[in-house]
């Protein structure tokens, strides 16, 4: 019954972090990288099905819940022209992300898909990371913040704890987290210029 209400919960935090975000997108608010949510897509909604071959059962679910909205995400990112700005940097992270799908066919072993998969989609943060580094205002924070507790609650939710069905939700989770300093942090050059103009203000007023 724990397992099930673990489950339910992750779910329904699903939706809370999509809903609001999808309404950002579609008001302009927010402009995520297609790139990174067709990667997120492809590798969430493959690991789903990995998990539930490494016996996760119902810790699995939310993972497969998430994988359906976020290729919706990248649909409407992309329909949205969301953030067209796209570099070697972006096409690198495309291709290597293609490029480890069909390994995912050539292994036998679901715990080598999850770990060739998890690397795909950290490799869809880096469009992420590039564009929020030099847009910090354009991601929502709140999105990755929950994330991060979806991610633990379908942990908990899991029936099996191996690294096969542990090793997504808990690196993607970390993920989302480092994403979240990083903003908070304010590494973005615009963040780092308006610290120097107000250090230097400051100096000239002593």
């Amino acid at each position: 019954m724990v397992k099930e209400l673990l489950s339910a919960a992750a779910i329904v935090v699903t939706f809370a972090i999509f809903v609001p975000y999808i309404r950002s997108i579609r008001r302009g608010l927010t402009r995520p990288h297609v790139f990174s949510w067709v990667i997120w897509a492809l590798g969430t909604f493959v690991v789903f099905l990995a998990q539930l071959a490494g016996s996760g059962g119902l810790g699995a679910w939310p993972i497969g819940v998430s994988g359906l909205i976020t290729a919706y995400v990248a649909v409407l990112a992309y329909s949205k022209k969301s953030d067209t700005a796209v570099t070697r940097l972006d096409w690198a992270f495309l291709i290597v992300a293609l490029a480890a799908l069909p390994c995912w066919f050539l292994t036998s072993d679901p715990l080598w898909a999850v770990v060739i998969l998890t690397g795909l989609d950290l490799a869809g943060f880096g469009p992420t990371f590039r564009s929020a580094y030099f847009r910090p205002h354009d991601e929502r924070l709140g999105f990755y913040s929950l994330a991060a507790v979806r991610n633990l609650l379908s942990i908990l939710a899991l029936e099996r704890y191996s690294l096969t069905t542990v090793l997504f939700p808990a690196a993607v989770g970390i993920a989302c987290l480092a994403f979240v300093a990083m903003a908070l942090l304010g590494c973005g050059p615009n963040v780092m210029m308006e610290l120097s103009i107000s250090l230097a203000a400051k100096r000239c007023s002593v």
